[in-house]
């Protein structure tokens, strides 16, 4: 497969003014030169072929929207090299502009007292979108997600569900080389979470589209995403498949007990006692991270029935949640 996206030793760092509190700090402030520097992007390369899709992960401020700035042209690198499709994406803006799509989460692009089929026409025009094009997409996405009763519909008039839908589809519709999402479930139930995970593999898999996909919902990351890359305080702690990312921690085994009682409080207690372990609670479980290279896992399910009565449990393998949790802890090697 050929790369589209290649990024070399990308540094991006910006000056802030080291604020003073209260109002004569404010003021001394106005003529203050004392900046710090701060490296948001830190040392990143990384190559990304034709019709991947890579979820790009990382906590807040890690360096995500940074990244997907200077691909989108937006943001130029204070060191370091980006093309996408050959080209630097902040010296030819514009064109770069032509090859790619971009949905970011509760941000929609359409025009909110249009129909989406006018918004979509608009598109047609910016986009210079032959008639036979435009029409073949529409086709394709009547075969999808039979766009049809949302086609007169205005924007304000969707909900939450419909909107997300018609953006990602708005961003396919010129046939972009590259979308770039970020957040695209967010807020969103889990029967349109489902219809768009899978209306944006289709999209990938019919057109072969490159997709950067950023998010917190590793549901998202478990059902489109093969490759992962991770990063935190803008230096890259990982960069392969998820399965590769599992075998590392393969030792890892996750224990879930029901208790009489509140289960967040059991699990607080249980934290204090097995500090070494990373223990969790919802309304059902509590969820304990054992690590069996330094305890069984009977071992431990027999050490808590000393002092509780334990309901029911269950042994699951490590999730993809707990995994990238645990990175962000400790990283990996």
């Amino acid at each position: 497969m050929s790369e589209i996206i290649k990024m070399q030793n990308v540094v991006k760092e910006f000056r802030v003014l080291n604020r003073r509190e209260g109002l004569k700090g404010s003021v001394k402030d106005l003529f203050s030169r004392n900046y710090k520097t701060i490296r948001a992007v830190d040392n990143i390369s990384v190559i990304i072929a034709q019709g991947e899709i890579v979820g790009y992960l990382g906590p807040n401020g890690a360096g995500k929207s940074t990244t997907i700035k200077m691909m989108t042209g937006v943001l130029e690198p204070t060191s370091g090299q980006i093309w996408i499709g050959g080209n630097a994406p902040y010296q030819k803006r514009t064109r770069n502009a032509q090859e790619i799509g971009v949905v970011f989460g509760q941000r929609t692009q359409l025009w909110w007292a249009l129909p989406l089929v006018e918004s979509f026409r608009i598109l047609k025009d910016i986009y210079q979108i032959s008639d036979g094009d435009y029409n073949s997409m529409l086709e394709l996405y009547q075969s999808l997600v039979d766009i049809e009763p949302l086609l007169h519909k205005p924007v304000r008039q969707m909900s939450l569900g419909q909107r997300t839908l018609s953006d990602i589809l708005a961003a396919f519709l010129h046939n972009p080389k590259i979308v770039f999402l970020d957040e695209p479930t967010i807020g969103l139930d889990v029967s349109m979470k489902a219809k768009i995970r899978t209306l944006i593999h289709a999209l990938n898999q019919e057109k072969n589209t490159t997709v950067i996909l950023t998010t917190h919902d590793m549901g998202d990351v478990d059902a489109l995403c093969r490759r992962i890359i991770i990063i935190d305080k803008g230096k890259m702690l990982y960069d392969n498949d998820i399965e590769h990312l599992k075998g590392v921690f393969g030792s890892y085994r996750t224990l879930k007990i029901r208790i009489d009682g509140d289960m967040r409080h059991h699990a607080e207690r249980i934290q204090k006692e097995f500090s070494a372990f990373s223990v969790s609670a919802d309304e059902e479980w509590i969820s304990i991270l054992v690590d069996e290279d330094k305890a069984r896992v009977i071992d431990v399910l027999s050490e808590l029935q000393k002092s509780r009565s334990i309901r029911d449990m269950q042994l699951e393998e490590i999730s993809t949640e707990e995994v990238i949790k645990k990175i962000y802890e400790d990283g990996v090697s």
